[in-house]
């Protein structure tokens, strides 16, 4: 799959340190939505998205691993941009605006393992149309289903998914996902991937059933996050596109179970780089819809590491 025009997406990733960065470039500018759904969120300039702030357009969002250390390797990003004459106008030079976001892999590989400026600045050389999903960039360490620990966990990753309707309005969403919950079939609400009943076993316990049984394995640590980002060719201005990032959240609670908690950053960016006239609440429908559809083909898509299997190591 593709991105829309306007949008390239680029990965690096430690395949030793299990830990990477995401880049979503839009040079030419894209207004910028953002919503915060969990309560352990790690977050950079996230002031440039919001309606009334003298920035309009955003020129990359930067998703990394490594929580808040990580917020360092958004210079690489801002490095790129620069040398390509990118960014706000401030007299004489021009500032890239960058917001991101985090996810906490550092348990996973090494925990001194952090995406850094280089790391960044590789993924934005790395940035194209074309979409790689699965354990790689801020995918590379990401886990879900950790109810009782990473030995009994399943991979995440980075997944995908894209919906056109009428008039040629696209919406796609990207989606690292590396929640505390279990992974669901949206259409059935079977586990596709989440905590396990133990170490070696392939069969999922159930997080929400084990949670209202009392059977946590430990306590619960701010180790999750699921983060997207939608894109669309629609136009919006700040609010509207702060509308879809908040309708998109509807999706991760199709996909994920339970979702949003306290130990869980989760938050949805919202890119508009078109000029296509779309309702917003078709757009939004169509976010919600994407993002349930890229959190399932993050752990689809997923590659076991660091004594984490995937999906697919499970069934065999």
């Amino acid at each position: 799959m593709h991105t829309i025009p306007g949008v390239r997406i680029g990965h690096a990733s430690d395949s030793k340190g299990l830990t990477g960065c995401t880049v979503v470039l839009c040079e030419g500018g894209a207004v910028c939505g953002v919503d915060i759904r969990g309560s352990a969120a790690g977050t950079r300039d996230l002031a440039t998205c919001l309606p009334g702030h003298v920035v309009e357009r955003a020129h990359a969002i930067f998703l990394s691993g490594g929580s808040a250390f990580g917020l360092d390797a958004a210079a690489g990003a801002m490095d790129y941009l620069e040398a390509r004459g990118v960014g706000f106008p401030a007299g004489k030079i021009r500032v890239p605006i960058v917001p991101g976001a985090v996810i906490f892999d550092l348990h996973l590989g090494s925990s001194n393992a952090r995406p850094d400026r280089r790391m960044a600045l590789r993924a934005c050389r790395k940035a194209s149309r074309e979409v790689v999903e699965g354990s790689v960039g801020a995918g590379t360490g990401a886990t879900v289903g950790k109810l009782f620990g990473l030995e009994r966990a399943t991979k995440g990753g980075v997944g995908f998914w894209s919906r056109e309707f009428d008039g040629g309005v696209r919406v796609q969403a990207l989606a690292v996902v590396n929640a505390f919950g279990d992974v669901v079939d949206p259409r059935t609400g079977n586990v596709l991937a989440g905590a396990r009943l133990a170490r070696d076993s392939a069969e999922f316990a159930g997080t929400a059933e084990c949670m209202f049984e009392g059977r946590a394995g430990h306590a619960f640590g701010a180790t999750n996050t699921t983060l997207v980002v939608i894109m669309t060719n629609s136009a919006l201005d700040k609010m509207r596109a702060t509308k879809v990032a908040q309708m998109a959240h509807d999706g991760l609670a199709r996909a994920i179970r339970p979702v949003h908690t306290q130990w869980d950053g989760d938050l949805v960016f919202a890119l508009s780089v078109g000029r296509k006239q779309a309702d917003v609440n078709t757009v939004g429908t169509a976010a919600a819809e994407t993002t349930a559809e890229a959190v399932v083909r993050a752990v689809e898509t997923a590659q076991g590491l660091g004594g984490v299997p995937s999906r697919h190591d499970l069934a065999g």
